[in-house]
């Protein structure tokens, strides 16, 4: 996909009040998000060793080489819930990879709900590349520069899916929504358990500049680290949820029924504004016979 030349990243889109309230929320989280375990929690899905489990369980590593990355899989599948995971991303010359985090539905209809960040050359930022797809449709990508380095440290990623939106969050900041538009014609997943997948995996053909950057195998193995996992959410199990109504999911979960308050909205636009460098809903030339219904709407996510 083409992408727009860079812009230069300021040191901070937010006010200081702003992250203050984001700082606490992490803060007030952190020992629930830390009690994640990756052998209650995950199975491997590939890479013959390259996944790693540290600290009794507490901490994951994926790593890949020429020959094959590597992945885990929830054991639980989802429908509906509030998501995290901390990453710490591929360090210096990743060019080529892509890390991802994901929930996807089984069959050929499937829902996806993705993140994936596209590795880079030393001193370039990495793009945070989302998509979402409802009954096997996609196109609906959005892409941003991340505010900070996101190999020096673990940031936590999150997603929000309840019956009225998806919400995308980069350290409890919201930097997309994706609203539930069925009654204009929009798919929306809504009936599909999701499994939620990370993966490390070579994409030289595409995910750095278009696939002009090829990895760099001397630098071989990438690593990604991971922890932190939570995950609130209506568990499906045995074709039932374990949310049996929309009443009890409300009663029994803030973010069933959770909606971004307008300062919440305000702090999205601002990411957005500065750090987003790729919406399919501005992309005229890429969709001649017109932009997708949710971009025509006032509400498009």
């Amino acid at each position: 996909m083409h992408l727009p030349m860079a812009t230069s990243i300021a040191s901070n889109p937010f006010p200081r009040t702003t992250l203050l309230v984001v700082l606490a929320i992490l803060i007030s989280s952190s020992v629930v998000a830390l009690a994640g375990n990756f052998y209650q929690d995950f199975d491997v899905t590939f890479g013959d060793g390259r996944v790693k489990v540290l600290d009794n369980g507490q901490l994951v590593t994926l790593s890949l080489d020429k020959a094959s990355g590597s992945g885990f899989k929830s054991k639980n599948q989802y429908l509906y819930g509030k998501f995290d995971l901390q990453i710490k991303l591929v360090p210096g010359n990743s060019a080529g990879t892509v890390t991802t985090l994901y929930l996807h539905s089984d069959g050929s209809t499937w829902d996806e709900i993705d993140l994936e960040f596209l590795g880079n050359l030393s001193g370039d930022p990495y793009i945070l590349h989302t998509n979402l797809y409802s009954q096997g449709k996609g196109n609906r990508e959005q892409q941003f520069y991340l505010w900070f380095d996101p190999t020096a440290d673990f940031h936590t990623y999150s997603v929000l899916w309840n019956p009225l939106h998806i919400v995308y969050y980069v350290d409890g900041i919201p930097i997309r929504e994706f609203k539930n538009l069925e009654a204009a014609g929009v798919a929306y997943p809504k009936s599909q358990p999701m499994t939620l997948y990370s993966t490390l995996w070579d994409a030289e053909d595409w995910a750095t500049r278009g696939g002009l950057v090829k990895t760099d195998w001397s630098q071989a193995p990438f690593t990604a680290s991971f922890r932190g996992f939570n995950a609130s959410a209506c568990v499906w199990s045995n074709g039932a949820s374990s949310c049996p109504s929309t009443s009890a999911a409300a009663a029994k979960y803030p973010w069933f029924s959770q909606q971004l308050d307008p300062a919440s909205q305000q702090t999205m636009k601002s990411v957005q504004q500065k750090y987003m460098i790729y919406d399919y809903c501005k992309d005229t030339k890429r969709f001649p016979q017109g932009l997708p219904v949710e971009c025509t709407l006032k509400t498009k996510g």
